[in-house]
């Protein structure tokens, strides 16, 4: 799975308009037609795919839920959380 915000330079709690600020920042920085660095177009792609999810409220909600699925958040809590749901329809 892709870190979104790892690819725009943001934590997870950013605020949209962070979000853009960061992307502009990274679009500048990597856009092809600046950058002459070998894999430039590929990590412009990469900020672009991450603006589109986490400047989309839907997108971003559903990208977070499973991230949290996928423990990249807090792993010792979600597994505790996870623990707790299963011991809890246990008893």
């Amino acid at each position: 799975m892709k870190d979104h915000y790892a690819a725009l330079g943001v934590g997870s709690a950013a605020t949209l308009a962070e979000i853009k600020t960061a992307f502009r920042r990274q679009a500048a920085l990597h856009h092809p037609d600046r950058s002459a660095a070998e894999g430039a177009a590929a990590r412009f792609r990469a900020v672009q795919e991450a603006y589109d999810v986490l400047s989309d409220d839907d997108k971003r909600t559903a990208y977070d839920d499973n991230r949290r699925r996928n423990l990249l958040d807090n792993p010792l809590q979600t597994a505790s959380d996870i623990w707790s749901a299963y011991f809890d329809r246990l008893i």
